[in-house]
């Protein structure tokens, strides 16, 4: 499928059951806490994302300027929160996309958004939008799994969803990769152009004419999740961590994995 259909085509990206159940809960409060309501949103992309969507609409005269959850909590009244998380009720599910394990999906997106928080901290980035970035970061790999099942599902035979080789496989095969798709959505929604530039040019960060460092934050931070989810040693870690992303931020492979919220005694 070319990028321009698939951006053409609609979908709506599943939210965990629990949290939107949780995220129900409290809205149903008689005294909500806008704290846990945070918590709950930012550790769902999907949720995240609808209300990055609708915090960034004309309509709130703040287009392109909202990149965190909680930007977005103080902008909107908690009758538009209950209305996303309606919403995302209807798409809870742990199996609405084919091809994708979304619990794994779901924890792996946010230990990079966990680990971008941290390392943007270190290089003196942005670190709401850092994390924001993280969570959302892979949501183009959702878009492509819905929108192009048999081919991905092809693909995935070869090079599973979350290998550290997905992006550069994808690109081989079909000319773009999940980075590409979801900032093209980002664009769409009207998202702040730091994170666009962060989505886009995450598994390839020199190939914007003006180097974006969020970009390389992100990378850094999906090759840490990746690597924990391949089950890397320390050896495979070494051989596989990008020096050159490190360099351009100021970063080593010491200090990247001091960043890292994972147990690696049990994965090496």
């Amino acid at each position: 499928m070319k990028l321009k259909a698939l951006l053409e085509r609609q979908f709506e990206l599943p939210s965990i059951p629990k949290v939107v159940a949780l995220l129900l809960v409290e809205l149903d409060r008689p005294e909500t806490d806008l704290k846990k309501i945070n918590q709950l949103i930012a550790s769902d992309p999907a949720l995240t994302t609808r209300l990055l969507q609708l915090a960034n609409t004309p309509f709130f005269k703040l287009c392109g300027k909202i990149s965190s959850v909680s930007e977005a909590l103080a902008l909107l009244n908690l009758e538009q929160v209950r209305t996303v998380a309606q919403q995302a009720a209807a798409h809870a599910s742990l199996k609405a996309v084919p091809g994708i394990n979304l619990q794994q999906f779901w924890d792996y997106s946010f230990n990079v958004a966990r680990v971008s928080r941290s390392l943007a901290g270190v290089v003196r980035q942005n670190q709401q939008a850092a994390f924001t970035c993280g969570l959302i970061h892979a949501v183009g790999e959702l878009a492509m799994h819905l929108a192009m099942p048999e081919e991905i599902a092809a693909l995935n035979e070869d090079v599973k969803p979350l290998d550290l080789r997905r992006a550069k496989a994808e690109r081989r095969r079909f000319g773009y990769c999940y980075a590409t798709v979801g900032a093209g959505y980002a664009r769409m929604w009207q998202f702040p152009q730091p994170l666009i530039d962060a989505l886009e040019y995450q598994y390839a960060p020199f190939e914007n004419n003006v180097y974006e460092p969020l970009a390389g934050v992100i990378h850094l931070a999906a090759w840490r999740a990746r690597g924990k989810e391949a089950g890397l040693t320390d050896r495979g870690l070494a051989v596989t961590f990008p020096g050159e992303v490190g360099v351009a931020l100021g970063l080593d492979i010491d200090m990247v994995l001091q960043q890292d919220p994972f147990d690696w005694a049990a994965h090496t």
